[in-house]
This record gives structure tokens, C-alpha cells and sequence, in this order.
């Protein structure tokens, strides 16, 4: 683990100190560590230290940082970065609600689930307005990117499992013959959804899991966001918080760009089918005995809700 003690004196000076260090649960190649930093004068500092894990890969999130200043810049709502080196970077700690059944479900959370949805549009387009230069060089390769890479990538990661999806096969087909394309290049969250939203009573406080950004279509990041895992059994298509009018009015107001709804549609189609094709992939891990967990066994089971979702949206909208 990094050293928590030389962090925080290098954010703070020689002076501070570290209090309540409590390592956070997940996490396979990164830890997160919560903790206080406490100055000569007595004030103390709630922050996040996330670092490489031992034996693990750190190195990629000075990058990260960088990209939550650029997103802080823009107008995102993200925690403040303090200090950053390739294998750690401490950052505010933005206090909220992360778990998407309890902002679904709790009192707490009653008056914010109306503004989420709005919300997630004006922070959307925020980030589509980032500089692309503030994302690292390698992070247009393996991201969505345009939508025929997208489908090319996911077309050989099903193939890679060895296992016949007819359904998956069949999106594939339809989403190829009806392809989109905005015409813009902008940086691309990669995994905007409840889940990975800081929520308070008021409303989002944070954009959290930069991992995935890259350039591609926008509509990508929209189309996520509505995909029926993030919903969480509520018949409300956006996060399971709100409809697909209050989105898009919010997005198209915040960023002056008028949102496709077929493309939001076709994005929406195909995220379904990304989460199906990795629940795949994640299952074959265990079965293959790469890598035997539990968790991965169980998210096999994720294979067949994915499919009668495809089911139901391309009966809906063949995309021919």
C-alpha cells in the first residue's frame, strides 16, 4: 500500500497527520482507503487515498486524476484531487449514498430521485464538453468508440467464450444494419449509471470511476445510463429514477445539442447487449477455472435477464 502518512504530508506539509484509516471494501487491483487528515491547527480533512494494491497494478492513476481536474474544470461535480503520482491519488471526501437500491428506496432520498435524471444531463454534458486532450493517449483503444469498433469489440469478446448466444448473435446483426453515428467525438465517461453516482438529499454530489473514459460517440454514455440493469426493478427508465424526457431535455438544454432518440435508442440497445456479452465472459472466468469466485459464477445468471431484455427491446424496435 502506499504510504498514507507521506501523502497526506505532501497535499498538506510536514505538520499533518493521519487519523481513522480504514480501508474501504472491492477493489481487485486498486485499494481505497478512507482517512482524516488532521493539520497543526487542529482542522481536520475527510479524504479518499485510492492506491495500486499489492502485487497490484497502480500505475494509471496520475492519469486519472488529471482527467478528474479536466472534469472538475468543466463544470462536473467530482471530489477535489490533492496529490496524485502514478500509483495513488488522494482526493476529497464527498459524503452520500453510492448503493442504488437504498437511493431508490430510502426516505432520505425521497425529494432527489425527481432532479437525478436532470441532473445526470447536466453533468453529461459537462463532460462531453472536456477537453479531449485531458484524457491519457492510450484511452481511445479498447473504449467504445465509434459504434461499429463498439459492436467489433463485443462481436469478439462473445466469440472468445465459445458459447452459442443466439440472441446476442441476432442484436449484433440488427445493431450493425442500423448503425448510428452523431457526427461528434467527445470524451465518453465509459460507465455513467447509478451505481457510480454519489447521491445526497439534494440530489448528485459526485461522478465517481473514471477507469473507462475514452473518445467515442456521446449517445453512448445516455444509452447506458438507461440500460435496465441500472434500474434496479424500477419501471422508470433512467437509473430507475426518471424518464428519458427529463434526461434529454436536461442534456439538450445544458449542452445545446439536440439527442437522436433513435440513437439514444440504438445505444441504449447495444449497452444491454455489452453488459450481456461481459456477464458471459465474467461467468467463463470461474467455469474455465481462471478464476474461481463466487461472484463471478453468479453473474452468469445475468446472461439470461440480458437476453429476454434484448428480446423485448428489438421486438419493440427491430432496428432494420
Amino acid at each position: 500500500m502506499t504510504d498514507a502518512g507521506a501523502v497526506v504530508r505532501e497535499a498538506f506539509g510536514g505538520g499533518a497527520s493521519v487519523e481513522g484509516l480504514v480501508r474501504l471494501p472491492g477493489g481487485a487491483s486498486r485499494e481505497t482507503w478512507a482517512l482524516d487528515a488532521v493539520t497543526p491547527d487542529g482542522v481536520r480533512h475527510p479524504l479518499i487515498l485510492r492506491s495500486g494494491a499489492e502485487g497490484g497494478l497502480g500505475a494509471g492513476l496520475s492519469a486519472e486524476a488529471r482527467l478528474m481536474r479536466a472534469a472538475r474544470e468543466a463544470g462536473v461535480p467530482v471530489p477535489g484531487v490533492l496529490a496524485e503520482g502514478d500509483a495513488y491519488v488522494l482526493m476529497e471526501r464527498i459524503e452520500g449514498e453510492t448503493i442504488p437500491r437504498r437511493i431508490l428506496r430510502d426516505d432520505a432520498y425521497r425529494e432527489a430521485l425527481p432532479r437525478l435524471a436532470g441532473q445526470c444531463g447536466e453533468a453529461l454534458a459537462a463532460i462531453h464538453r472536456m477537453p479531449v486532450s485531458a484524457l491519457p493517449q492510450t484511452a481511445g483503444r479498447g473504449g467504445s468508440g465509434a459504434s461499429g469498433d463498439a459492436l467489433n469489440q463485443y462481436r469478439e469478446a462473445l466469440d472468445a467464450t465459445g458459447e452459442p448466444h443466439p440472441v446476442f448473435e441476432l442484436a449484433l446483426r440488427r445493431l450493425a444494419a442500423a448503425r448510428p453515428d452523431s457526427g461528434r467525438r467527445t470524451v465518453v465517461h465509459g460507465d455513467f449509471r447509478n451505481g457510480n453516482l454519489i447521491v445526497g438529499p439534494e440530489g448528485v454530489r459526485a461522478v465517481l470511476d473514471w477507469e473507462l473514459a475514452h473518445v467515442g460517440d456521446p449517445m453512448e454514455d445516455l444509452g447506458w445510463l438507461c440500460v435496465k440493469a441500472w434500474r434496479f426493478g424500477s419501471p422508470l427508465p433512467v437509473g430507475g429514477f426518471g424518464s428519458y424526457d427529463d434526461l434529454v431535455t436536461a442534456y439538450e438544454k445544458a449542452s445545446g445539442h439536440p439527442v437522436d432518440r433513435e440513437a439514444l435508442r440504438w445505444w441504449e440497445t447495444f449497452g444491454v447487449l455489452k453488459w450481456g456479452v461481459i456477464c458471459a465472459v465474467q461467468a467463463r472466468r470461474h467455469l474455465s477455472g481462471e478464476s474461481r469466485s463466487v461472484e463471478l459464477a453468479a453473474i452468469g445468471r445475468r446472461v439470461c435477464e440480458n437476453e429476454w431484455d434484448l428480446l423485448a427491446m428489438l421486438e419493440e424496435n427491430p432496428l432494420r
